[in-house]
């Protein structure tokens, strides 16, 4: 615990002191070191300051400080020991004992951030160390928010935090503002510098950030094989040692140089390595002055120096940072802190002639540029020279936009065509388990439940499960050979014409994945108009839960022609977005263009690891969703449809079954007679079971809705599907297989058949067919456009901060389906008559 948190009269014994710089050295110096024991004498009247007793003396600190202090209790040392050694037996230890052990055992937990610009390979090193399963893209924007993970090494416990990429700690971007404020708030014990080794210029201006805010810092020099393989020198001993920062090669993809890199961050935590020290990047003698006028101001604000370098914030403030004025706003000698700054900022515009933050960038990059011409030697850029090759014929202006269509339209072929072999393989394994369980298990409301419910229901969504990974694997693929930066790069013209930027494709692109992921990385446009207007398009793009519903579909009513169709879904739906885009960009969200600046980084074969992790980790997704929300929704969905029991039929089915059964009891009838009776009973009892789903629970709502959808050709079952898919769109196809699983033996074709062969059973349609192509194009139409998903709406929710804009989604997204469903029955009905 802090030791801010203790009572009075309560002590602890020190595990770890954080803060920096004079308020670390001051403290250390009045006894506030590890292994010491403190006590808490008492509280101020308003309980800050807060008196201790140490070392025989007392002294008192303000609450802000001790909060910068961790120590061990004997009720937390219980704990901590208990939980190491899974345990609870601690009688053979005496309290000092309990409290050195835990101390120990807290002293060994290093709390390490990730930071890194994007496509630095953060992520894949991420994923090594913890054995997570966090997707990598080559394109920036992957990582929008923190991960986090937990593991052992060598007796220290090491808690690690994946942050988002950032280019620089400005406070331009929501992900720059994020890291900032994780630094400064959680003040990990190490910095991991993840840098791409072949940019370094670029890479290690944040780096140089990183020093002025005076944290210990590693660099993983990444990707370090692709360095070697262009034949560059780099001495990164020497770099170390100039910059006072240990350096690592790694190869985060391979999981190369890790333990090096682990090994490192225990050296500099314990205050063994022998590179780490802290330096102050020189920014000329100009800059200096001013840095130090400013920080000899900031620096009367202790309390504000424990958690923040006084030089950083002088050099923030030069920089005009909007965060750090409001932070030091309510500070008693803000007006003196204002206007040293207002002097120092003028004095050097005028003796340069340039805006004060550039000046400061420059130097930055000129402190770079002589610490690389000591150390770096670049020969022929092969890497670069092989990109540039592809790049040419990949985005070349003619052929760069046909080649993008086909290999979406690859993908697409390819997902549908490829997937019908294991596809059929795990249906067939449904239909056996089925079929088994009704042979075998006695009549009553838990048979009907596993058969007509779990196994018809989850059993009808699962086998999408090789559709899923295919489609994965292509985004996969794109995604870590770099080609989805190009992609926004040959679509930037056309986003242009819509409102937005190149920048807005990335998270379009992901929402054929799946559209939360997709919202959430929308955080990467800064502008806010056209964050919002990616967000609210973002629906139209397919996501992959609505997969099942369009191969289910295609597959019954247009077997020949699905792998095309199923790309003219996704087409439409791009087309939809490019529309609302157009609509919105003229009318609610009229704004000024903004530059599109995207990294197009170097082409890289993806790892095999990387590819099936990805498509593990969302097939997993997918069968927990099933074995989650899914399962839920199918079995209430059966309740629904099995109550009540007790229906009112408008004849007496069983007396004619009865009658039937009868006279097959006769020896004498031939057997083209007894299978007229045997199909005659089999109507009937069909019938039976029409009339009582029509009067259960769910019948009633399918009714209750169907005078909406009656013009967009849909029955009542069809509408009772749309409402179940509001909360995971594969409920759709779950909420068919129940509707559909009338029939107690042998399932003929599976649902696809029993679609194609469902009749009207009441009213002038009766006898009909239920779904024609007209009607399964309407149907698909409509699960493109309407609601998306609670979590869609959920996310939407959160990246705008306002529930408008989820519910206008709600609204305008289902209006816009009813609206283009009707179009496409009631004109395709009149072109066919």
């Amino acid at each position: 615990m802090l030791l801010s948190e203790l009572q009075n009269g309560e002590y602890g014994i020190i595990a770890k002191v954080k803060g920096r710089g004079a308020f670390r050295k001051r403290i250390t110096e009045m006894g506030f070191v590890k292994g010491k024991r403190v006590t808490v004498v008492k509280n101020a009247p308003l309980k800050d300051p807060i008196e201790y007793s140490i070392m025989g003396y007392e002294v008192s600190l303000r609450r802000s400080e001790a909060s910068l202090i961790e120590v061990i209790t004997p009720e937390e040392a219980k704990s901590i020991i208990s939980s190491a050694t899974h345990s609870h037996n601690l009688i053979k230890f005496t309290e000092p004992e309990l409290i050195s052990t835990g101390v120990k055992t807290l002293s060994k937990t290093i709390n390490i951030a990730l930071v890194g610009n994007p496509n630095a390979g953060k992520t894949s090193i991420f994923n090594h160390l913890a054995g997570a399963r966090e997707h990598v893209g080559n394109y920036s924007g992957v990582t929008v928010d923190s991960k986090h993970a937990r593991f052992n090494y060598k007796g220290y416990t090491i808690n690690l935090t994946d942050l988002p990429g950032t280019y620089s700690l400005t406070a331009y971007t929501p992900e720059e503002v994020f890291v900032r404020r994780f630094i400064h708030e959680q003040n990990p014990d190490i910095i991991i510098n993840v840098i791409d080794s072949s940019n370094l210029e670029r890479n290690l201006y944040l780096t140089t950030q990183l020093i002025d805010m005076d944290v210990k810092i590693i660099v993983a020099l990444n990707m370090y094989d692709e360095l070697i393989e262009r034949g560059d020198k780099f001495d990164y001993h020497m770099m170390g040692k100039l910059l006072g920062i240990p350096f690592v090669p790694t190869v985060g993809s391979k999981g190369k140089g890790l333990d090096k890199l682990l090994d490192t961050t225990i050296n500099v935590f314990t205050d063994k390595d022998k590179i780490t020290r802290h330096i102050h990047v020189n920014y000329g003698e100009e800059i200096e002055k001013s840095i130090s006028a400013i920080q000899s101001e900031i620096k009367k604000n202790q309390h504000l120096t424990i958690n923040y370098s006084s030089r950083y914030l002088a050099l923030k403030l030069l920089e005009k940072d909007k965060l750090v004025d409001k932070l030091i706003k309510n500070e008693p000698n803000y007006t003196g802190i204002r206007s040293i700054t207002d002097i120092e900022v003028n004095r050097l515009e005028g003796i340069f002639r340039e805006d004060s933050e550039t000046l400061i960038t420059d130097a930055k990059y000129g402190f770079i540029a002589g610490a690389l011409k000591e150390t770096y030697k670049e020969t022929r850029h092969k890497k670069k020279q092989t990109t540039e090759r592809i790049d040419s014929i990949l985005t070349h202006k003619i052929w760069g936009f046909p080649i993008f269509i086909f290999l979406i339209w690859l993908t697409f072929f390819t997902t549908f065509t490829l997937g019908q072999y294991p596809m059929g393989w795990i249906e067939a394994g449904v239909n056996w388990l089925g079929n088994f369980i009704n042979l075998y298990m006695p009549d009553g409301p838990l048979k009907d439940l596993l058969v007509k419910g779990i196994i018809s229901g989850v059993g009808s969504v699962i086998v999408f499960l090789p559709n899923i990974l295919i489609l994965f694997l292509f985004i996969s693929l794109l995604e870590d050979t770099g080609y989805m930066a190009r992609a926004a790069f040959i679509m930037d013209k056309l986003m242009h014409k819509i409102g937005l930027h190149g920048k807005s494709f990335i998270p379009l692109v992901m929402g054929f994945g799946c559209n939360v992921p997709a919202i959430m990385a929308s955080r990467t446009i800064e502008n806010r108009n056209n964050r919002i207007v990616t967000m609210l398009i973002t629906p139209f793009m397919s996501c992959s839960a609505r997969l099942p519903v369009y191969i289910l579909i295609l597959g019954a009513f247009f077997p020949e022609n699905a792998g095309n169709l199923l790309f003219v879904i996704y087409f439409i739906g791009i087309l939809l977005a490019i529309g609302t885009a157009l609509l919105f960009k003229k009318t609610i969200f009229k704004a000024e263009d903004i530059p599109f600046v995207m990294e197009l980084p170097p082409y890289r074969m993806p790892t095999t690891r990387s590819i099936l992790m990805h498509m593990w980790h969302k097939g997993s997704q997918y069968l927990k969703k099933m074995g989650g929300v899914i399962l839920v929704a199918v079995i209430f969905i059966w309740a629904l449809g099995y109550y009540p029991r007790n229906a009112n039929y408008t004849k007496d089915f069983n007396t004619e079954i009865e009658q039937l059964k009868a006279k097959l009891t006769n020896s004498n009838l031939t057997q083209p007679v007894a299978d007229s009776l045997y199909h005659a009973i089999r109507l009937i009892e069909l019938e039976k079971e029409a009339e009582r789903q029509a009067n259960s629970y769910l019948g009633r709502l399918g009714k209750f809705i169907e005078p909406a959808i009656r013009p967009l050709g849909f029955d009542w079952k069809m509408g009772v599907s749309l409402l179940s898919g509001v909360a995971a769109k594969e409920i759709v196809v779950s909420t068919l297989g129940v509707l559909y699983q009338t029939e107690s033996d042998t399932d003929n074709g599976g649902l696809a058949e029993k679609l194609r062969n469902e009749t009207h059973q009441s009213g002038e349609l009766t006898g009909k067919l239920v779904f024609t192509r007209i009607t399964a194009l309407a149907f698909l139409v409509f699960i493109l456009v309407y609601f998306p998903c609670v979590a869609v709406i959920s996310a939407i929710k959160n990246e705008s901060g306002s529930w408008k804009w989820a519910v206008f989604t709600i609204f305008f997204t289902t209006g816009l389906a009813w609206l283009l469903a009707f179009l496409v029955y009631q004109l395709g009905n009149i072109i066919i008559s």
